[in-house]
């Protein structure tokens, strides 16, 4: 009998496939896990900006939860977009459910800048699921919307991510340094020391979609047991390559590419 990794998005939607449940489960497949979504909401969106978002009745929500966790393994999971209090209520109440490694892209505003989620529901995702989290990835808004105070420089994300661990409960917070000048560093605490990730930038709009791959990849190598650690270093390569070879779709940002590391494809491409 095959066994597979399996990994499973609870997310919100991307028709035009750059980002959301569409991202990570093109990621999943890339890095050989075997993909599983919950949608939490529908989202009309494209690469110029969110038109319109679609919330899952809280039922429905709760019955795709317990439909793939009562039938299927679950060896890794992350959370996207979770747009209201009442969805993330639903959400903690099913984590007893499952023993895995949670990684949370904690989705605050789509890539265009539209704003994705109430301050309200910001601090609540805070507050309430932010503890039960085994990494959580946030951007530099994102990071300073949780800690609410600026970042500016490394040693700013370094305290951040220190903060967000000792103040607000994740085991570990990997702070993306991909809205600041230079090099594209990241930083993780992972509850005991810092590690820094650096990247050369790629000079590209084409980012669409950029959180969700780079936090469903790092689900997709956790859901094979690979170290915290390993994972991300592996995913920071994965979403650096994606970009690098992002595709010039659409009017706005452009989608990365989602099989820029497959051996024949990157070869091609040198």
């Amino acid at each position: 009998m095959n066994q597979a990794a399996c990994a499973l998005t609870i997310a919100g939607t991307d028709p035009s496939g750059g980002a959301g449940i569409q991202a990570d489960l093109k990621t999943f497949q890339e890095l050989k896990s075997y993909g599983m979504s919950v949608i939490t909401s529908v989202v009309a969106q494209n690469t110029t900006g969110v038109k319109d978002i679609h919330d899952m009745p809280i039922d429905m929500l709760k019955k795709q939860l317990e439909a793939v966790s009562s039938d299927m393994p679950i060896h890794a999971f992350k959370t996207g977009m979770i747009a209201s209090i009442e969805m993330m209520k639903a959400i903690k109440s099913w984590l007893p459910a499952v023993a895995a490694p949670y990684v949370m892209d904690p989705v605050m505003m789509a890539q265009s800048g539209d704003p994705l989620m109430e301050e309200e529901s910001r601090l609540w995702l805070r507050d309430n699921l932010l503890p039960y989290t085994t990494l959580v990835t946030p951007n530099i808004p994102e990071a300073e919307d949780i800690i609410g105070e600026s970042i500016q420089s490394i040693e700013d994300m370094k305290e951040a991510a220190e903060q967000i661990v000792t103040s607000f409960g994740a085991s570990a917070a990997l702070v993306k340094g991909g809205h600041r000048k230079g090099q594209a560093i990241d930083v993780l605490f992972d509850g005991s020391d810092i590690h820094t990730f650096s990247s050369k930038r790629i000079d590209t709009e084409n980012t669409h979609g950029t959180g969700c791959t780079y936090s469903a990849a790092i689900t997709a190598h956790l859901s094979h047991g690979t170290s915290l650690i390993e994972a991300i270093e592996q995913s920071k390569y994965f979403v650096t390559e994606a970009i690098r070879h992002s595709f010039e779709l659409g009017q706005g940002s452009g989608p990365t590419n989602h099989f820029a590391t497959r051996e024949e494809v990157f070869n091609k491409w040198l």
